[in-house]
């Protein structure tokens, strides 16, 4: 029960430090939140980092390997069958983002602008290599390795995990804005139950994270585009 009651009290983690240093942010820079909003994939990387070596310190207590921690073994599955499993989580990947959007905005497909916003583009070509990278190891590191394991009840592995899996996308980028929170928790929170399910069966997170690697690759190949062509994004949120 302890060890449940220690899991439970880190998976809000990552809220609160995207909810801390956007606001951090728009403080320094003396701006509101909605105009800091297009440097969320800068952000994210950063905090990805902080995650990252706080699971390595969790780790070293522990004695074990960031490996261990999450279960990652030499894959048992089929290449086909991984193809499969990757291409049913890109699908609820964007289910849940097209039923999100027309329950919160009434638009399908909704999709929010500033989460391909441009950004400087040298920043654009390195966060390409830095963020899908960063954001599956720090995220599938806390909620499935350390919080799916952290908990001995099925449901509860399952079910706290994903909510908070989820509930951290309503702050990247933090907006004082409770129907775009609510979009963004709803966009994620089929897939985070579906993969810490999936997880908690098969305990391997093999194809998950190749998966969630691929969805961010997605992301940051777009903030590249809309970076060096500014106009085409101008034209979409016209």
């Amino acid at each position: 029960m302890q060890n449940n009651q220690k899991t439970g009290l880190f998976l809000p983690l990552r809220c609160f430090l995207f909810l801390a240093v956007f606001f951090l942010c728009s403080i320094m820079t003396h701006r509101n939140l909605s105009e800091i909003t297009h440097w969320w994939s800068v952000i994210a990387s950063a905090l990805n980092i902080v995650t990252i070596l706080i699971l390595w310190r969790i780790c070293k207590r522990r004695h074990i390997t960031y490996r261990e921690l999450i279960h990652y073994e030499k894959n048992t599955e089929s290449v086909p069958q991984g193809i499969l499993f990757i291409v049913i989580m890109l699908f609820i990947s964007m289910v849940g983002m097209y039923l999100a959007g027309w329950l919160c905005y009434g638009e399908l497909p909704y999709l929010a602008p500033m989460m391909i916003a441009p950004i400087p583009p040298y920043l654009a070509i390195i966060n390409v290599l830095v963020l899908p990278i960063t954001t599956t190891v720090a995220e599938d590191g806390l909620y499935l390795g350390y919080g799916v394991n952290g908990f001995q009840s099925k449901w509860t592995a399952i079910f706290i995990p994903a909510f908070f899996y989820a509930l951290q996308h309503s702050f990247i980028p933090t907006m004082l804005d409770m129907q775009f929170i609510t979009y963004r928790f709803l966009s994620f929170l089929p897939l985070t139950i579906w993969i810490c399910y999936q997880y908690y069966r098969k305990k391997n997170p093999r194809y998950i994270m190749a998966g969630h690697w691929i969805l961010n690759i997605a992301t940051t190949v777009q903030i590249v585009v809309m970076s060096f062509m500014p106009e085409a994004y101008l034209e979409m949120i016209k």
